[in-house]
């Protein structure tokens, strides 16, 4: 039987195409109208977590580290100074007369509440984010939970987000300020920790070096600047062991919330497609509906079965609507700091879902210290010498390891030009 010749010649085709489309690819029709099986599965080891962030999502450089490292100090440094003027604004219960010329004054102190607005505004800019991003990437609206296999996750990382800080709050009556200070330093610590037990992550030794030293740097520039005689009032109690216990849940929480936010968007053969728009809306959603629940409930359970850190804030919303009416004022602060605190949630999530929690971490450790830097440098103050001595570290982990990162990329690339060759 002669041999038949075939009508269309074999052709090849770059291995970059192929790759490029494998992830929109379920099936593959031939001429004759047989289909073939995919090749790849994204479940199959290397191809399922050749990228480290989600799936399609385009490679990180240093442009876009710059803008999200900018985003969140810009963003956070304005929340910073509104939660100041929030919680520490004397609002007067009537104005002054003659009889009376110093009235009472009343601050607002309703974390809860204040983290409620926080995470429903967020949720919105969330949507207006993602909504954005996909007419970007001209795909189908994507919903916030791609799957029922990331619900256990995202409701983990919303409670721990939304406890850590009241917790935090709370340890402040019960630890010295040193204590206190030395800890927020030391956040680094617990992602590292949690990486390596919870999720088996492996790092070089070189990462170790890196947070031994921001961690070392940051809490050096933190204890050497000069404090406030109230602070070094405060400083002088001694911390309890239940301060240091919730302090220690704190970081804990924090801990948690970026190491299980890192699994989720190194996870996509588990999870799903995630991206930075979708994690925001949902966890913000998520941690609006249990907020609202907290402070519509506690006011029905007696105060004796209650922890207590909670039994003060039993009626924390009808306080806090009742603060509001007697000083409408202070909503603007509050729309403020929710508008600052959404916005630089934007560039937070952009910065986990294009690099990693340790750097997250890392911009947020070293964020107070390069503010108190530039307040010093602007005001013509002086560092003292700890203080110089910490910038010195910290900069050097972070030098250190561009330059480890700058040398390993270029070592990739050569093997990978041997290996075409």
């Amino acid at each position: 039987m002669a041999r038949r010749k075939q009508l269309n010649p074999m052709q090849r085709i770059p291995s970059g195409e192929v790759m490029e489309h494998l992830a929109d690819r379920t099936t593959t029709s031939s001429q004759n109208g047989n289909v073939r099986k995919p090749i790849f599965k994204w479940s199959d080891g290397a191809i399922a977590k050749s990228k480290k962030t989600n799936l399609g999502s385009p490679p990180a450089g240093t442009g876009q580290l710059v803008v999200c490292v900018a985003g969140i100090y810009a963003s956070f440094l304005s929340w910073a100074l509104l939660q100041e003027r929030i919680t520490k604004t004397p609002y007067h219960t009537h104005p002054s007369i003659h009889l009376v010329p110093n009235p009472p004054a009343e601050y607002f102190r309703f974390p809860i509440v204040l983290n409620t607005v926080q995470s429903f505004f967020a949720s919105l800019v969330g949507a207006i984010y993602l909504l954005f991003s996909n007419s970007q990437k001209k795909v189908s609206a994507a919903g916030p939970i791609p799957s029922a296999a990331i619900l256990l996750p995202l409701m983990l990382v919303s409670i721990t987000s939304s406890l850590a800080s009241p917790f935090g709050y709370a340890s402040l009556a019960h630890v010295d300020y040193l204590t206190f200070v030395l800890a927020k330093s030391c956040k680094l610590l617990p992602v590292m920790f949690l990486h390596i037990t919870l999720f088996q992550k492996r790092y070089p030794m070189y990462k170790y070096l890196v947070v031994f030293a921001v961690t070392s740097g940051v809490a050096l520039f933190t204890i050497s600047h000069p404090v406030s005689p109230a602070k070094s009032a405060k400083g002088a109690q001694q911390s309890s062991i239940y301060g240091l216990a919730l302090l220690g849940i704190n970081l804990l929480f924090d801990g948690l919330t970026n190491t299980v936010q890192d699994h989720i968007f190194t996870s996509p053969e588990r999870y799903g497609k995630f991206t930075g728009p979708q994690m925001m809306v949902a966890q913000n959603i998520i941690s609006t509906w249990m907020t609202i629940s907290y402070l519509l409930i506690t006011p029905q359970i007696p105060p004796s079965l209650l922890p207590e850190m909670a039994r003060n804030s039993t009626e924390e919303l009808v306080a806090a609507l009742n603060f509001l009416q007697r000083h409408p004022s202070v909503l603007y602060d509050v729309l403020g700091f929710a508008a600052c605190g959404a916005i630089g949630q934007v560039f937070i999530f952009a910065t986990l879902e294009r690099f990693s929690s340790l750097l997250l971490v890392t911009v947020t450790v070293t964020r107070k210290m390069l503010t108190m830097l530039l307040s010093v440098l602007w005001f013509g103050k002086r560092l003292t010498p700890g203080q110089w001595a910490g910038v010195g570290l910290v900069f050097a982990g972070v030098g250190g390891e561009g330059a480890m990162e700058r040398r390993k990329k270029q070592r990739d690339l050569e093997a990978k030009k041997e290996k075409n060759r």
